[in-house]
């Protein structure tokens, strides 16, 4: 017969993993003890799966610093300032049009389909690599700070939720047009301050639309590589304009913590963080980032999925990819604590509450897709089973990100500060 759970052994799980301390505090973030730092550089920690496929954190090259917001005066001379009133100029839809390179999202509706027509009110400038010897574009054609917000905003508004698209075209489509925005943006002698403002909505609503692609539907709807770039793009031209900045800007520390999140794991994203001023650092949207690091690093997984629950609506998008692996790695120590030749079981509700599963079947398949035999609600952990075999299962994600907004709308999550957007309780 195979032993059972007594009530006693969910203590023992959740003390396996990391739920309670001995002799260890860990109400409060503390550096990291695998993170060492010196003249020898720094000792790499394990990363998540997709690190090691695609680099989650690096300094863009010459040719993407193009997309990035520019200085007037490294440059020795004053740009211009956009003054295109629409989110596309005349001139580019007009050419799109007769191309017919519109995308289905810019057209009018109820239009022919074999001769679409854009729809001024829905066409948006699309991005256009800079060529080399190319002259720049006439203040005609670039889109003034206003005329950018406004365009971040209509994005978020109105094609971000759009149901009658996948959530990838969506995604491609967003991408494009943000990163159209910030080479406009780059292109004008914009003040750092409006800079930032633009810079921050266009990447919300960009870590927005692409936590809402499924891995099943990137197949030719979408390049997650790419879109993991442009992420990353959008955080480096962020992040610059930020140190060239006099002072902080209210939304610094939210998304200076983003970008923590978003490279959950990484070496080189944490040392640019404790390498930020002390006063920023103590903010709580930074504290609470490098708690969720110290909680992934330490595999402290109890703690992990606690401070998961409590992060708001952004924050849960920029960490989302890394929490199949966190559960993963949770499940992997279970099995290698409870495992028995006779195989010793637990509660699939406990799994499922401990990892903020959605429901008794995300449990199901997540033991089952790591080789766990299940007996009834139960999961069974017999010695040698446990595997692991490709990505883990994609969930819903339903509780630790998509619950968030509460009522507000992603226009709202994006165009608002920080501090007015709903936010859960603390981690008990």
């Amino acid at each position: 017969m195979m032993g059972r759970f007594k009530r006693e052994n969910r203590s023992q799980a959740r003390w396996i993993m990391g739920g309670v301390s001995k002799g260890r505090g860990i109400g409060k973030w503390r550096k990291p003890r695998r993170l060492e730092f010196g003249q020898t550089g720094a000792r790499v920690c394990p990363s998540s799966p997709r690190q090691d496929a695609v680099p989650r954190f690096r300094w863009p090259g010459d040719a993407e610093c193009a997309s990035s917001t520019h200085t007037p005066a490294m440059s020795g001379c004053k740009l211009p300032m956009g003054l295109c009133p629409d989110m596309c100029p005349a001139a580019e839809r007009a050419r799109r049009e007769r191309e017919r390179r519109l995308h289905r999202l810019e057209v009018e509706p109820g239009g022919r389909g074999n001769a679409p027509r854009a729809d001024p009110r829905r066409t948006v400038k699309e991005y256009s690599r800079p060529a080399a010897g190319k002259s720049r574009p006439p203040p005609s054609l670039l889109r003034p700070p206003p005329v950018l917000l406004a365009t971040v905003r209509y994005l978020a508004g109105e094609v971000a939720g759009r149901g009658d698209v996948s959530c990838a075209e969506v995604a491609s489509f967003v991408a494009d047009r943000l990163r159209a925005v910030r080479l406009d943006l780059s292109l004008q002698g914009v003040d750092d301050a409006d800079a930032a403002t633009v810079l921050e909505a266009a990447l919300a609503t960009l870590l927005a639309v692409v936590a809402r692609v499924r891995p099943e539907e990137t197949r030719g709807a979408a390049d997650p590589v790419l879109l993991q770039t442009q992420v990353q793009e959008g955080f480096g031209s962020l992040r610059r304009c930020y140190a060239r900045g006099k002072a902080p800007h209210p939304r610094q520390a939210a998304f200076q913590g983003l970008f923590l999140l978003y490279n959950l794991g990484s070496v080189e994203a944490l040392q640019e963080v404790l390498q930020l001023p002390a006063a920023l650092r103590a903010c709580p949207p930074l504290q609470t980032a490098l708690a969720v690091d110290a909680a992934f690093r330490e595999d402290n997984h109890a703690r992990l999925f606690r401070l998961l629950r409590t992060l708001p609506y952004l924050q849960s998008c920029a960490v989302q990819e890394h929490i199949g692996y966190a559960r993963r790695k949770a499940l992997a120590r279970l099995s290698r604590a409870l495992s028995t030749p006779k195989g010793q079981t637990l509660p699939l509700d406990f799994i499922e509450h401990s990892l903020a599963l959605d429901g008794l079947q995300e449990a199901r398949d997540l033991c089952q897709a790591h080789g766990l035999t299940l007996d009834k609600d139960r999961v069974v952990f017999l010695r040698g089973q446990y595997s692991e075999e490709g990505l883990p299962p994609p969930g819903s994600y339903h509780i630790l990100v998509g619950s968030k907004l509460q009522g507000h709308s992603l226009e709202d999550v994006v165009m608002a500060e920080e501090d007015n957007i709903h936010r859960p309780g603390s981690p008990a």
